[in-house]
């Protein structure tokens, strides 16, 4: 069967549904987070995590880049300045023995990433450092069973990196390459080769790394159907495991790099759906298996694995395999989910440096989710993640009669429905194929907050 469109989009359509909205890694959204939360928030969200017991996952972000890539919308600080990483990383190392206390000792870490930023702008012997330092505070596998990345920019790192990965632990590496095309990389700010995003995918393979993803980006000015084309033609030369495909969020309000990004040179609604489509259609006919809403996979990896067995899951890095576990997130901005609770990290470095060297951790702010939100989470990720929802399922699991607890959200979807984007039926709600690429629309339906929330803070759906 086909996942993409049996029918094309009509201009009105794509006028109606192209709506800003989340993108759904979290719910709550971000949004929602209020500086009402603070550190006894999370230590009590800490206490419940214990109380349950079980792995967890640790994330630790590196806000530095040499240089600005303009549709970046990540914390970051653009510098030159490498000697800047040294007084940041002893602000983490406080802040990982603060976290640590909290845990109990001996809970397995199933997975480790690294983000950014450009994690490898640290030098070998202080990412060597970072890793050793987390293993003195947290119980990381030393049997290669766990699950550990980095996003890895190609222009930062030649062989000898990706050797110096793999030494200290890492089996995954993700790769931004966005778009080979020269004049969108110019036009970005981001000028990458594909011998030297060779050079990393062949290392990483003589080095028996479990995993190589790539993450391109559609919607980028001077980009069209055909154009994108000709860069999954060179990325499906390296043969990556999984690739993510995101969606271009242009909120230059927000984001100073993208204020030189000139809105009249991006892709249409319609170009940037039909760019999506067709790239959907070329990665199914490579052997890729589509995963939720924007990541591909061949069909042996772990994340379709979890698609196929109802176990897939999405939070801040994306899809996981890894639902069970509790994510502790250390550095500037960085978000945690941690015993019921979601909270991030202040975004400035003195922000950041005050909060720590005081004893503190550095809690901006976050949010204590309900019983309500955790209904709607687990209703919102099956759509994300598998497409459909088992009624019945809910129903036993939550305690709930579905329809009458949803019935404002089936009330919305029956346009969507009228629309052949989901059927609707007693039994299930399925997002059929021309739906998964308007999957956050069908989402909103079911987001208790959606109606108050602020357009401005999220991007365009199509």
């Amino acid at each position: 069967m086909t996942q993409t469109p049996d029918t094309p989009f009509d201009p009105e359509l794509i006028r109606r549904y192209d709506t800003s909205g989340p993108r759904y890694t979290s719910y709550p959204t971000a949004v929602q987070f209020h500086d009402g939360f603070g550190e006894a928030d999370y230590r009590a969200a800490a206490a419940r995590s214990n109380a349950i017991g079980g792995p967890l996952s640790l994330y630790v972000h590196i806000p530095f880049c040499d240089t600005v890539c303009y549709y970046c919308a990540c914390n970051k600080v653009v510098t030159k300045d490498r000697a800047r990483a040294r007084p940041y990383l002893d602000d983490v190392y406080r802040e990982m023995a603060l976290q640590a206390e909290l845990f109990e000792p001996g809970r397995p870490v199933d997975q480790l990433h690294w983000g950014g930023g450009t994690p490898t702008f640290l030098s070998h012997d202080e990412m060597r450092e970072l890793m050793t330092r987390t293993g003195e505070h947290f119980a990381l596998k030393t049997d290669d069973s766990g699950e550990y990345s980095i996003e890895i920019d190609p222009r930062e790192a030649d062989a000898a990196t990706i050797r110096l990965l793999r030494e200290i632990g890492f089996n995954r590496i993700s790769l931004g390459v966005q778009d080979f095309d020269p004049d969108v990389q110019r036009a970005v700010n981001r000028i990458q080769s594909f011998e030297e995003t060779r050079e990393v995918v062949e290392t990483a393979r003589v080095q028996r790394f479990h995993g190589v993803s790539i993450d391109l980006i559609y919607g980028l000015p001077g980009q069209s159907r055909e154009r994108f084309t000709k860069t999954l033609d060179r990325v499906i030369e390296l043969d990556p495991d999984r690739l993510s495909i995101f969606n271009y969020a242009h909120l230059p309000q927000r984001f100073k790099p993208q204020r030189r990004i000139a809105s009249e040179d991006l892709p249409s609604a319609a170009e940037k759906l039909d760019i999506l489509g067709s790239t959907i259609e070329y990665l199914i006919g490579a052997g890729y298996v589509l995963i939720g809403m924007d990541h591909f996979a061949k069909p042996d990896d772990p994340l379709a694995r979890a698609q196929r067995e109802g176990t897939l899951h999405r939070n801040f890095q994306g899809y996981s395999t890894h639902a069970e576990c509790d994510m502790v997130a250390m550095g500037a901005s960085a978000i945690s989910q941690v015993g019921g609770a979601f909270s991030q990290n202040v975004k400035d470095l003195l922000s950041y440096h005050d909060a720590l060297v005081q004893g503190h951790l550095p809690i901006e702010k976050g949010v204590v989710t309900t019983e309500e939100d955790a209904l709607r989470r687990h209703v919102i990720m099956e759509l994300i993640s598998h497409f459909r929802i088992s009624i019945p399922a809910v129903e036993s699991r939550f305690g709930i009669d579905f329809a009458t607890h949803f019935a404002d959200a089936l009330s919305e979807l029956q346009g969507m429905a009228d629309d052949k984007l989901v059927t609707l039926t007693p039994q299930e709600v399925i997002v059929e194929p021309r739906g998964r690429q308007l999957i956050r629309n069908i989402c909103m339906a079911f987001d208790e907050y959606h109606g108050s929330l602020d357009g401005q803070r999220f991007s365009k759906v199509i």
